[in-house]
């Protein structure tokens, strides 16, 4: 064996300044390090877009978990969180740990590994449709998309209804007329005797939006109610008189 005799060797051949080899090891790693990650490419717009919290279901959407799409360190696959629900409801894709693009473009839920657990195909915005074996349909959704498709129908909202101070009293009976006041609205008709917060809003339409019940008036402002029972809606933000829609029979 040949060594080399500009390093200097001791016994056994080995070299004698291995605390300067070392250093000098050191020194090199950030900077091999940093030109790696120099390379990397930043990620797409499209994943990018992906960045957030989406509802996964199945197509009766009977059963549903969310799941959070991150950005991590640029590698074949970014990390993704399921909340807990998610084992419960779907045990047979519990082992999903990332996230990418595989072919066409098509989202790739992956495990640890990342072998492919779930491939899904983007069938309109906001929202992806897919298939396992044996398993039924999956759907993954934009969780703003999922809020606006679980709006109550119309329909369960025609008829009488009053507005309820805090204290439960009603201060103005409304009806939510099934008949257009627009495009996108139905018409609120007030009854006499309708206290002045109600009268001062003047509300003239409403109409579901993301969930929410929207009440609007004349001037167009606006109030929103969420619903806090089947029969009541409270409106939000909550001010210090609370107010309510509440059912009438």
């Amino acid at each position: 064996m040949r060594l080399d005799p500009c390093v200097p060797r001791g016994r056994g051949g080995r070299p004698r300044d291995r605390a300067a080899i070392l250093a000098l090891l050191v020194l090199l790693g950030p900077a091999a390090g940093g030109r790696a990650a120099a390379q990397a490419p930043p990620p797409s717009d499209a994943a990018k877009a992906m960045v957030g919290v989406w509802e996964l279901s199945n197509a009766d959407r009977d059963r549903t978990c969310t799941v959070n799409f991150k950005l991590g360190p640029v590698s074949a696959s970014y990390p993704i969180e399921l909340d807990k629900k998610c084992s419960e409801a779907f045990p047979r894709i519990r082992a999903i740990a990332a996230w990418t693009f595989g072919r066409n473009d098509n989202l790739v839920l992956v495990d640890a590994g990342g072998r492919p657990v779930l491939e899904l195909l983007e069938v309109e915005a906001g929202m992806y449709e897919g298939l396992r074996p044996n398993e039924g349909r999956y759907f993954l959704q934009n969780a703003a998309v999922a809020a606006a498709s679980r709006d109550r129908p119309a329909d369960d909202l025609f008829g009488e209804w009053a507005f309820v101070r805090g204290t439960g009293k009603p201060i103005c009976s409304v009806t939510l007329a099934n008949e257009a006041a627009d495009a996108d609205s139905f018409k609120v008709t007030t009854k006499p005797g309708c206290d002045q917060l109600i009268t001062r809003f003047g509300p003239a339409s409403w109409k579901m939006d993301r969930g929410q019940l929207v009440v609007q008036s004349g001037k167009g402002e606006i109030w929103r109610f969420e619903e806090n029972e089947p029969a009541t809606w409270d409106r939000i933000p909550k001010a210090r008189q609370p107010l309510s829609l509440v059912r009438q029979q």
